[in-house]
């Protein structure tokens, strides 16, 4: 899996490479001149990166480039990038911020002096008085754009001249690419940000590695398209750094998936159990309990009303049906053999008996440190009832949307600070938390967050989600760890919407198509065939 980075961690990486201007400029010399050499050195490699990739961009379109430079180490990064694409004949027009002429950082300083050694000025307007005739050059739907403006040191809101600079980019539809991070960004979650105020990026250039920030849906614009750069940071810092959150990859649900043998049974692979189904909903019962029979486990029972026992019994003959006897809906939740995955909520409804079975049943796994997993309805009940909350047994694993999340926890304005509160409550009652999304976020208790990269927009139909509760309990049957069995449930649900869409197309995937994918899904990851791609 590859590593999500807190911006602490970013922080201390690059200072560990190239230490701070601040603690050099109190060594003697030579040494504070070799390490601003390291420094510079490290600065043009990130400019001739950063240069590679508007060079392949930019093709033979012969598309005219615009570089904006900021006063930091970020416009420093813009300053190489102009230099390294002068260098192969590309004459990009460098627009450098120095508003007073005093604000230049040394790095700025130094890079300045050796794009004009290398390129002269007849492409650099230095802009020290905004007022005194500047005007933003003219820009269009194929000029590139280099945002090198402040990048992540500027940790705030664009304000002034800046952010009159960050509308007219964004208003003039340019393909921006962004270094380090889009100018007025910030990655702290909990800060709401106002984006027309925001460069918005086609490509941001990220130089240690993603932040969460990055998967956050209202910075998909702001973020676009995203790559790491090859350039190198400190080896020890990087590996002595432990990050808290991953972005999932084949290779790590791979060695996660249930393994078969040629001797196993049907007997050794796993009890699912699905309480989902009332009157007019039962088709949430049929995705889940198909989704169950496709996801590898020996034997599903649906426990439903009676009025669904003719709609499983045909329309999933695999899967075994049970009943408490109650025409309409589940009033008792009976698991008479101890499955080894229960999940429970697919178009139970919210009928008053309902509730109420719900919550013995939660008492008596509590009790029992039995885990479960909990959707729709489960958890629209238990948003009804709060002091359910109190009795989800640990280790369970509850599948909100954002609906849902606000509705149980409280409602939140973006998704990074639902992410936070996430964090807390996983933490608090020792449960995970799927929180679903264009980026599924899985959120263990121990503070751990594993972003799903698989996901597809052909999953955004009606039953998706009772689709992953089945596959999840089905996991948990063959014996994964419901911590393990969460991440893994959502990566093959996406590779199974992305097979879906290549059969049906993205806008005419259902659910049913994406239960029918799982098995096509899991075959791909453990022998790593290209349907994953």
């Amino acid at each position: 899996m590859k590593s999500i980075y807190a911006p602490a961690d970013i922080a201390r990486i690059t200072e560990a490479t190239i230490g701070s201007l601040e603690q050099i400029a109190t060594l003697a010399e030579p040494e504070r001149s070799a390490m601003m050499m390291r420094r510079a050195v490290f600065v043009d490699g990130v400019g001739a990166a950063v240069a590679d990739e508007v060079l392949a961009m930019r093709a033979d379109s012969g598309a005219e480039v615009l570089i904006f430079a900021g006063d930091g180490i970020c416009g420093a990064y813009a300053l190489a990038t102009a230099a390294a694409l002068h260098a192969a004949g590309c004459m990009a027009k460098v627009t450098l911020f120095n508003i007073g002429g005093q604000l230049l950082t040394a790095d700025t300083l130094d890079a300045r002096a050796r794009y004009i050694d290398a390129c002269g000025t007849s492409c650099l307007v230095e802009v020290i008085d905004p007022g005194n005739g500047f005007t933003m050059p003219p820009m269009g739907r194929k000029t590139i754009v280099i945002d090198g403006i402040f990048g992540s040191e500027y940790g705030k809101p664009l304000r002034g001249g800046y952010q009159a600079v960050a509308r007219y980019i964004n208003e003039h539809n340019a393909r921006v690419v962004a270094i380090d991070l889009p100018s007025g960004m910030t990655t702290d979650l909990s800060v709401g940000m106002i984006n027309r105020n925001i460069i918005h990026a086609e490509l941001t250039l990220t130089l240690v590695g993603p932040t969460l920030a990055f998967f956050m849906p209202e910075n998909a614009e702001l973020v676009g398209k995203w790559k790491t750069l090859p350039v190198g940071f400190n080896e020890e810092a990087m590996r002595d750094t432990v990050c808290t959150s991953h972005l999932v990859d084949s290779a790590a649900v791979r060695s996660a998936l249930p393994k078969r043998s040629r001797v196993m049974s049907k007997a050794d692979l796993g009890d699912a159990l699905i309480f989902a189904g009332s009157y007019g909903m039962l088709g949430a019962a049929v995705l889940a309990t198909r989704a169950a029979t496709r996801s590898g486990c020996g034997k599903v029972t649906c426990h439903g009303p009676r009025c669904g026992l003719f709609v499983l019994q045909t329309s999933v003959p695999s899967a075994m049906f049970a009943t408490d006897g109650s025409d309409f809906e589940i009033r008792h939740f009976d698991d008479e053999r101890d499955a080894d995955g229960v999940a429970v909520g697919p178009g139970i409804g919210r009928a008053e008996a309902t509730a109420s079975g719900l919550a013995t049943y939660l008492k008596t796994c509590y009790s029992s440190d039995k885990p479960l997993v909990l959707d729709a309805d489960a958890l629209n009940i238990i948003a009804e009832h709060p002091s359910m909350l109190d009795f989800i047994p640990r280790r369970s694993v509850i599948t909100p949307h954002a609906g849902e999340f606000d509705r149980l926890f409280g409602a939140q304005a973006s998704q990074g600070t639902r992410t936070l509160l996430a964090l807390e409550m996983a933490k608090r009652y020792k449960i995970v938390i799927v929180l679903k999304g264009a980026w599924t976020l899985t959120i263990w208790a121990d503070g751990s967050v594993l972003v799903n990269s698989s996901g597809t927009e052909a999953l955004a139909t009606a039953g998706s989600g009772d689709v992953l509760t089945g596959l999840m309990a089905g996991l948990i049957a063959q014996k994964m760890a419901p911590e393990v069995a969460a991440v893994a449930a959502v990566y093959v649900h996406g590779i199974a919407g992305r097979i879906a869409a290549r059969q049906c197309g993205i806008a005419g995937t259902t659910a049913e198509d994406v239960a029918d994918a799982i098995g096509p899904a899991i075959d791909s990851i453990l022998n790593r065939r290209p349907d994953n791609r």
